[in-house]
């Protein structure tokens, strides 16, 4: 299985670029990873939010094959605790899906066509963080639920 973190934006804090590239790098020995930006859309300051979600969509659902499982970051998601997570990656697993692409949208949130694309949502907190923060979390518990799965020690319960 291939993992995909699709985002909106750039990284543009060095402390969180830094970090980020650690937890993909550590990602590596568990599972072929990538990380792709979208740029968004250009002017998009100068239009409504409905459309700044519609544009974005649409630059959105062009990183995403047919045949990738899509779990959209949506603060609407269900939550999870790690070890839960780490459980629903490993049925993602064994159903031999290819490609599991994780996205997280722009500031707005996410247009109608992407969540009518998407296989489910996934809510990391019931609080809100920044769109590059996210990132960070996300993929830390990406890596934490893989070393749950091996039994490795950097989870406690």
């Amino acid at each position: 299985m291939k993992i995909k973190l699709l985002v909106v934006g750039k990284t543009d804090h060095r402390g969180l670029q830094s970090m980020i590239q650690e937890y993909q790098k550590r990602l590596g020995h568990y599972v072929r990873f990538e990380q792709e930006t979208i740029l968004p859309p250009k002017n998009v300051r100068n239009r409504s939010i409905p459309e700044q979600k519609q544009k974005e969509g649409e630059v959105i659902l062009s990183g995403i094959s047919e045949s990738d499982t899509v779990l959209l970051l949506d603060e609407n998601g269900k939550s999870y605790s790690s070890v839960e997570f780490s459980t629903e990656l490993q049925k993602y697993m064994n159903a031999g899906t290819r490609q599991l692409v994780f996205v997280i949208g722009g500031p707005f949130g996410f247009s109608e066509q992407v969540y009518d694309r998407a296989n489910g949502r996934i809510s990391l907190s019931p609080m809100t963080f920044s769109h590059q923060m996210v990132r960070l979390i996300f993929l830390e518990q990406l890596y934490r639920a893989f070393t749950i799965l091996r039994n490795e020690s950097y989870h406690h319960q």
